[in-house]
């Protein structure tokens, strides 16, 4: 029976199992059994040291370490990404990480290949990095093409994600999103792409597993990787306003070109604090990405701060905060710290599809997370025009200290209500899960092989 095997063969099923090391276990051990019942009459075998030479190479692939390949387009996700990298290997202490990414996933033990979060932009802006992008997936392809990881795992950034998970899908690679695209907001036909080439949706938000299982799409809500890399500790609320000048924070984004766009008039908005309040102070935490442009902008303004990272000992000190919209809302609320969102958006853009294309009309994260009618915190988003109806609202919290007071009550029951640490252990589990059982449907094609 043995004979009825040419080596091509045993070689094609090799690669069509190879996808699954436990599968490889398995079939390591039939060939064990086979190899052994064969060899007590050699005659009856005559293929019995090719079994024996088949046998080991099986054992050594099952015992070779995974291999995980990550993207990241920006900070905010190179340090998600690195607490999941962090997780992945208290399970997996062998499992092998690469990317793109950045000094954070470096830090965390990955090999980054490329970096890939200094220049993230979003909307018109991002069409700069399109030769960028275009490059990488050039690289990409010919690197999955000779050294296919275990698994791909995007990380936040469709604009540029969708298009690794493509390649990773066509080599039927498994892939796993972790922060999940927020296609029930806006562009909601998005859900095609993730339908077609995502195997697993790792969601942050609580609404978005069963969101995404009602468009056939595997889904597990994990948690906020927030609430891994923070412990909220409100600090105790600032002494009273009475007597003495506010502290306010502007938080201008992680990224350069949100900083651009919107940093500008929230100093504009500033002035107007600083006409109403003498005395007052302003802390501006910023990332790598934004930091050059607010040193450029403040420069020679004694009542302005600025630091690189120093987010988490900045803004406690803060009685309001002018942030931009995106993570930092939840983050800012893990301090209790009032604040008003804003997002810069291009009048013309919004007019010609954005204000189509954006499904939800609640943009703020502690907003959507709250879930009630009225807003927990005001945003202004989109955000063109005067800057008139910003600093009034910014004033008129600053001259009533009780409705600083309030907010701070609601964002400190929102955070209570969600602080669940183990987003990125759950995400490392399911990672881990997925490459020990791979569909079928994601095999290769071994027809050629």
């Amino acid at each position: 029976m043995a004979g009825r095997f040419r080596m091509s063969s045993w070689t094609k099923l090799l690669i069509f199992f190879g996808s699954s090391r436990q599968t490889m276990a398995t079939v390591w051990g039939r060939l064990q059994t086979l190899r052994e019942d064969y060899t007590t009459d050699a005659e009856r075998c005559p293929h019995a040291p090719f079994l024996t030479r088949l046998a080991a190479r099986v054992a050594l692939f099952a015992s070779m370490p995974r291999r995980v390949f990550i993207t990241v387009a920006e900070v905010s996700g190179d340090q998600h990404a690195a607490y999941l990298i962090r997780s992945l290997r208290q399970l997996d202490n062998g499992v092998r990480v690469e990317g793109l990414g950045g000094e954070r996933m470096r830090a965390a033990g990955a090999l980054i290949h490329r970096e890939t979060t200094q220049r993230a932009a979003m909307g018109v802006h991002g069409v700069s990095r399109a030769a960028e992008v275009w490059r990488l997936l050039r690289w990409a392809r010919g690197h999955f093409d000779r050294e296919p990881p275990d698994l791909q795992i995007c990380v936040d950034s469709p604009a540029m994600n969708f298009h690794f998970a493509r390649i990773a899908h066509e080599r039927g690679i498994p892939v796993l999103y972790y922060i999940a695209p927020q296609v029930w907001a806006w562009r909601e036909g998005r859900i095609r792409k993730v339908r077609r080439w995502v195997d697993h949706v790792a969601c942050i938000l609580p609404f978005e597993e069963a969101y995404f299982r009602r468009h056939g799409i595997d889904a597990t809500f994990v948690g906020h990787p927030l609430f891994d890399e923070l412990t909220p500790n409100a600090a105790a609320a600032p002494a009273p306003l009475e007597g003495r000048p506010p502290v306010v924070g502007l938080l201008p984004g992680s990224r350069r070109s949100e900083a651009t766009a919107n940093f500008p008039h929230l100093l504009e908005v500033a002035g107007r604090i600083r006409d109403a309040f003498p005395g007052v102070r302003f802390l501006i935490p910023t990332t790598a990405a934004t930091a050059p442009v607010v040193a450029r902008l403040v420069a020679g303004q004694g009542d302005i701060e600025h630091g690189e990272g120093l987010f988490d000992q900045m803004v406690p000190q803060c009685d309001l905060c002018l942030t931009v919209s995106g993570t930092a809302t939840l983050h800012v609320a893990t301090h209790g710290v009032p604040m008003v969102v804003v997002y810069r958006i291009n009048p013309l853009l919004w007019h010609a599809g954005g204000r189509w294309l954006i499904k939800t009309r609640t943009f703020a994260l502690v907003n959507l997370l709250a879930g009630q009618p009225q807003h927990i915190v005001p945003e202004f988003v989109p955000w063109f025009g005067s800057n008139d109806r910003v600093a009034e609202c910014a004033l008129d919290m600053l001259r009533h200290p009780e409705k600083l007071a309030a907010q701070r009550q609601r964002l400190l029951s929102l955070i209570q209500s969600l602080n669940r640490p183990g987003a990125s252990l759950n995400a490392a589990r399911i990672a881990l899960e997925m490459m020990n059982h791979r569909p079928a449907a994601s095999k290769p094609n071994v027809a050629s092989a």
